[in-house]
Formats: structure tokens, sequence, C-alpha cells
């Protein structure tokens, strides 16, 4: 119960991460927004395990597992998302990195034995990606040639999101959550931050706005430090399939803060899309749970 919960926050902030990072690239440079982002998220991290006063990394070998997923999520993964999203709506950049569990799916095939690829895992994750495609339809009509390099960046950033979150739960089970995540963040800024002062030059000159500051401390506090911590908590208690499920869920999100947020209207494909996403999501997890209480049954 407490996992399923966990599990709907995150869908909440995650799904909101959508909105903000549209607004503060109305004023920032994306590079920059996401690096300084992660500045901000990781130090605060660093605080809280200083304060909890865990024990950092000692082998070499945990530092370098720390440094090539943090490339794969925070360097590549948030870097295709903010510079592709400056060129297609945030529905359509929502859409996109729904087919992280599709990846997920092949990609823990091979590094999970507990998590191989079964019809159910199959079925329920097409049914949610056609549910995400119903809810974005008219969007992916009106996508123009133009928007077709931030549309493969996302897809991308999908893909490297989807190998970092299957290494984690494969390699990274001994690592405190917080240490994962910070350490995660700080070898994933470095890059960004180098390619921001290169492309768009010093931090300090750029246009910085109260909304644009709000939105950067959103993402950092809430939609990095928070959402992180319990993702990783997540990804030690639930299967990382499932787990990356939210990322078919954040989109429906995203609508219902477009409605509240910017007055956009409720139509069919909303309902429909979001019927056959629930689904999706709930035929893998009553499937997994039966299965559970079958083997209960058949062990008492």
């Amino acid at each position: 119960m407490k996992a399923r919960i966990v599990w709907l926050i995150l869908c909440g902030i995650w799904g909101s991460t959508w909105l903000f990072i549209k607004l503060g690239l109305n004023d920032l440079p994306p590079v920059t927004f996401a690096g300084i982002r992660f500045v901000i998220a990781s130090l605060v991290l660093f605080a809280f395990v200083r304060f909890r006063r865990l024990t950092l990394p000692r082998n070499r070998s945990d530092w370098m597992f720390l440094a090539f997923t943090g490339v794969l999520s925070f360097t590549l993964n948030y870097g295709l998302v903010f510079w592709g999203e400056q060129y297609i709506s945030s529905g359509l950049a929502a859409l996109l990195q729904a087919t992280l569990p599709a990846f997920g799916l092949v990609i823990a095939h091979f590094y999970l034995p507990g998590e191989r690829i079964t019809w159910a895992k199959i079925a329920g994750v097409i049914l949610g990606v056609l549910g995400v495609g119903v809810v974005f339809s008219n969007q992916l009509s009106i996508a123009g040639g133009t928007a077709l390099a931030g549309s493969i960046a996302l897809v991308l950033s999908a893909f490297f999101a989807a190998y970092s979150n299957v290494l984690v739960k494969a390699r990274g089970q001994k690592l405190n959550p917080a240490i994962l995540a910070a350490g995660q963040m700080f070898f994933g800024m470095i890059p960004l931050l180098m390619i921001g002062l290169l492309v768009d030059g010093s931090p300090l000159r750029l246009h910085w706005t109260m909304i644009s500051a709000v939105a950067m401390l959103y993402l950092a506090l809430v939609g990095s430090v928070l959402a992180f911590l319990l993702y990783y908590w997540l990804v030690h208690n639930m299967d990382v399939t499932k787990s990356m499920l939210i990322a078919l869920v954040t989109p429906v999100v995203a609508v219902v803060l477009g409605m509240l947020v910017l007055r956009e209207e409720l139509n069919w494909r909303t309902v429909a899309g979001g019927a056959m996403i629930m689904a999706g999501i709930g035929f893998i997890v009553v499937r997994k749970t039966k299965k559970e209480a079958e083997e209960l049954i058949s062990s008492a």
C-alpha cells in the first residue's frame, strides 16, 4: 500500500514538472536551466546526507557507477528533455517520454532475471502508450517538420532514463537513495554546466524573472530532491517496469494542470486516453497481485 501511495505522489510531481519546464524556458536557455536546477538539488541532497550522517561510498566502483548513471539520468536525459521541449509542446514532450517503460521492458529483460518480459507486461504497456497517443493525437497531427529534432531528443531521453533506471535496480541496491540521487546529480550536472557556459555564457547574465525563479526552485526542490528520494525508494520496493509506468500517467496530469492553469478545454481524447492508461497500468498490477496470491496459496 505504501508503495502505491508513493507511486501516486510521484505521478503528481512529475506530471507538473512539464508545465514548470515550459514556464522556465520562456526566459532561460535549456542547458543552463537544467544544470542550475541540479546544482541546487544536489546541494540540498548533500546537506541531507550530512545531516543524516550517511556514509559516502568508499570504493571506486561505486563512484564510477554514480558517474555513469548520473550522465545517463541527468546529462543526457534531462539535457535532451530541456532542449527538446523548446521546439515541441509540453504535452507532446510528455507523450514521447512515455516511451520510457517500453525501453525499460526490453532492457530489464537482459539485466534483471526476475523481470522478464511477459505478455501481461507487454499488453499493459501497449494499452497505456495507445492511451497516451489518444490523449495527444491532436497535438501529434499539428507537429510539423520543425518539431522533428525536438521529438527525437525526447525519445532518446526516454531511452537513457530507462537504461539508468534498470542499472540502478540491478546494481545500485546497496546505495542509500539520498546518496544515489545526490551523486548522480553531481556528476550529471557537470557536463550540463560546462556546455551551458560555452553556449549560454554566465548564468548571472541570464534573463531572470519571478516566474523563471519559481520554476527553477520548484523543479529543484520538489521535482528533483523530493521526487528522486521517493523514486529511488520506490525502485527498491516495486518492479522497475511498474515504477517506470509513471511515465504513462504524467501526460494526463499535465492535461489536468493545463485545464486549471491555462484554462484548456477537456475533450474526449483526454477522457478516453486516460481510461486506457489506467486500464493498462491496472492490468499489470492486477495480474502481478493475482500471481503472487496464487503462489502464496500454493506454498501454504
